[in-house]
């Protein structure tokens, strides 16, 4: 668990397996997460799924463009 305005590693990996589990039909849905994430209210597990959902439609609209990666072939 890491402080309540940080997200380490395994605080997400906590928070996108506890979305898995409760989902928006669950009551009491940011509650159980942040249970689950442990070290969270339930206002920063909304938050962070709120920060999650606008990434994903900016990656999806095309707003962010993808990495050029080289080609290993090609030499560094």
């Amino acid at each position: 668990m890491s402080s309540s305005g940080t997200w380490s590693v395994q605080d997400n990996k906590a928070f996108e397996s506890a979305l898995a589990v409760y989902d928006k039909d669950t009551p009491d849905r940011w509650s159980n997460i942040a249970k689950a994430v442990g070290g969270k209210t339930p206002e920063e597990v909304k938050r962070h799924y709120e920060v999650l959902v606008e990434d994903i439609n900016r990656i999806e609209s095309g707003q962010v463009p993808f990495p050029s990666y080289r080609n290993p072939k090609e030499g560094a």
